[in-house]
């Protein structure tokens, strides 16, 4: 299912499409559980990620604060064996600016912040995050899928995905003011298609001693 798809469809369930960072605010309006960011990946950074190898692609899972993002990442790759080159920092800077950007709309003093390369089936069932909310960009590999299950955990009867390079803002479970919307999302199943995916998510954090992931404050 494309994106211009699962707009079409959102638009009778309540979820948000915009197509600039100064428009997701509407993430905050009643009766929005989702929002999808539009957004465009240059050509020469996707060729680049796409024919990178797996081994070499950011994995992390760090809680800091927005400021520290850069520096985190830099760190990160150095980790990871990403090199330097254009298209690295364009990912970095990509990262940095969708973390500044939830942090201010969430208003966050910290993030955890995901790197995740996933080949396999993980998080393949219909869920919904134990969270306030979540960021998810899909930098290679198909989006992030989502629905609406009529029957409490089956799935949904029609599943739309995130079109890679775009972003996708999803309540949770500690979302402190609407009833559960019914949305449900999931990692789209790859395993044996020889696909690899390479996902930002990011999640705001109140407390950050009462995570156990490494911190970079």
């Amino acid at each position: 299912m494309v994106l211009r798809e699962a707009i079409r469809q959102g638009a009778s369930t309540g979820i948000a499409a915009v197509d600039a960072a100064d428009e997701l605010p509407a993430f905050l309006q009643p009766d929005c559980p989702a929002l999808i960011w539009q957004r465009h990946p240059s050509p020469c950074f996707q060729k680049w990620v796409d024919a990178f190898e797996p081994e070499r692609l950011p994995r992390a899972r760090v809680i800091l604060r927005p400021k520290n993002v850069a520096d985190a990442i830099s760190l990160i790759f150095d980790n990871c064996n990403t090199p330097d080159s254009p298209q690295s920092a364009m990912l970095a800077e990509d990262t940095a600016l969708q973390a500044q950007v939830f942090a201010d709309l969430m208003r966050t003093p910290f993030l955890r912040l995901r790197y995740d390369v996933v080949s396999t089936n993980a998080c393949r069932k219909f869920h919904i995050d134990f969270v306030t909310a979540r960021l998810i960009c899909t930098y290679r590999g198909p989006g992030t899928q989502y629905g609406f299950p009529e029957n409490g955990d089956a799935d949904p009867a029609h599943i739309y995905s995130v079109a890679t390079g775009s972003t996708i803002l999803l309540r949770g479970k500690l979302w402190p003011e609407s009833p559960d919307a019914g949305l449900r999302h999931r990692s789209p199943p790859i395993e044996g298609t020889e696909q690899t995916r390479l996902v930002l998510v990011l999640d705001p954090i109140a407390d950050p001693d009462a995570h156990s992931e490494p911190k970079f404050l």
